[in-house]
């Protein structure tokens, strides 16, 4: 049994996925960044192996995704987070068209193909307004851990609403509808609705079309979940697989070179 690898490497978290020869997921691994990439990289790397229990043997080839990619020093080559979070989404859910795929540091809206492949794409890398960084700072602000601030949005009955464009003024207006009365769980919806609102303006620069799935690390915060879906009008995909996504979609590229490798002249003949 031939086993193939992807590691993404993000701005906060990097994740590593092993995959089999028939695409199922045998090991995972979630691990913070920091401030040393390489070792980040390898430290996934090496808790997906020991998660699946695969000897590292018999990971035949190993692709690199993410913000640090080229930092994968063990792995064989590198295919951009945007081409890999496509190529998850349709693996896990085949009925992808739009994937909004949230992290620490971007917000990303791709339209795939029926074959997971990129029709086209746009993203929000210039201002962190629209990403989990402005979740962060509303975290700072009010003093809740970031893993609480989804239950606790959706605790409100009515969003305060949230002005600032920028992440560096959030915490200021955070805490100043906090100092006039304002309920901490009202003003944690404004902030997913204001995040929201931002997603809506990236999905529609590449149109959308049914069905939508949320990736990355925001995928998991309810609150986020359901402020998207309220401003879209309908349901996303979501699975406890999505904060993996760019690192699957890695892997079913690492397994493509091995499949090509195996059979060069079938690959040749399906290209001609």
């Amino acid at each position: 049994m031939a086993y193939a690898a992807g590691v993404d490497v993000g701005s906060t978290q990097t994740k590593a996925v092993i995959i089999d020869e028939d695409r199922n997921i045998v090991g995972r691994a979630l691990i913070d960044t920091g401030a040393n990439v390489v070792a980040a990289a390898e430290n996934a790397y090496s808790k997906a192996l020991a998660d699946g229990s695969v000897p590292e043997e018999e990971v035949k080839y190993v692709v690199g995704t993410g913000y640090g990619r080229y930092r994968v020093t063990f792995g064989h080559s590198q295919v951009t987070e945007i081409s890999c979070h496509g190529r998850g989404a349709a693996q896990i859910f085949p009925g992808t068209r739009t994937v909004v795929d949230m992290g620490g540091q971007d917000t990303k809206a791709i339209r795939i193909n029926e074959n997971g492949d990129i029709d086209d794409f746009c993203m929000n890398d210039k201002c962190a307004a629209g990403t989990g960084r402005f979740l962060g700072a509303a975290s700072v602000a009010l003093d809740i851990p970031l893993g609480d601030l989804g239950a606790t949005a959706l605790k409100s009955d009515k969003g305060t609403k949230i002005s600032t464009t920028c992440t560096v003024f959030a915490e200021s207006e955070v805490l100043s509808w906090l100092g006039r009365g304002k309920r901490i769980e009202d003003i944690l919806w404004g902030v997913h609705q204001s995040i929201a609102s931002r997603s809506l303006s990236l999905l529609r620069r590449v149109g959308l079309n049914d069905e939508i799935t949320f990736t990355g690390g925001v995928s998991r915060n309810t609150a986020m979940v359901k402020a998207l879906e309220d401003r879209l009008e309908t349901k996303l995909n979501v699975s406890d697989d999505c904060h993996y996504m760019g690192a699957l979609g890695a892997a079913l590229f690492a397994l493509d070179h091995i499949l090509a490798a195996r059979h060069p002249h079938e690959t040749t003949e399906a290209s001609a």
